[in-house]
């Protein structure tokens, strides 16, 4: 059984109809999906707001690289378009963790490069994964206590808007 955490986001155009295509798209795998948090941009790059989720899926014929490969069509088929390194996207699907599986492939870091320091992640996974731990990192609730407060603050539930 393969089973990956998911982060998807997006602030361009139909910002929560982009994450429920990336539902409808994990739908034969989904497990759950997260509350939608509204949340400040990350990387330095002036834009608008983000929509983010976690979804979790488990598919017993889908390794760590067909993840990959499943999310970028999602994102192509939403007209994602990389001309900015962490710029404005219409969607991004971001693979997490696979079963534990690490790699240093510069096309699939895992667990993703990042994760420990973003509450954008951290947050919406601890709702669908309680005692959920990040390989190499340590509990995801830890991680998330040890951010500086700034860092929580610009994460702001959106329960108006349900994935499920």
């Amino acid at each position: 059984m393969s089973r990956a955490v998911l982060s998807l986001g997006s602030n361009l155009g139909d910002r929560f109809g982009h994450l429920r295509g990336a539902v409808e798209g994990f739908r034969d795998a989904l497990v759950a999906a997260s509350p939608v948090y509204e949340t400040a941009p990350w990387g330095g790059v002036e834009q608008p707001d983000f929509l983010n989720a976690v979804l979790i899926v488990e598919d017993p014929a889908v390794d760590h690289r067909g993840w990959l490969r499943r999310g970028q069509e999602l994102e192509q088929a939403a007209g994602r378009v990389r001309e900015v390194r962490w710029g404005p996207r219409t969607l991004d699907v971001d693979v997490v963790t696979v079963d534990g599986v690490t790699s240093d492939d510069p096309e699939l870091l895992l667990p993703h490069p990042g994760t420990p320091e973003r509450a954008t992640v951290l947050i919406p996974w601890l709702d669908v994964e309680p005692d959920a731990v990040l390989p190499g990192h340590g509990r995801v609730a830890d991680l998330l206590a040890a951010l500086p407060d700034g860092e929580t603050a610009t994460v702001r539930p959106r329960p108006d808007l349900v994935l499920r």
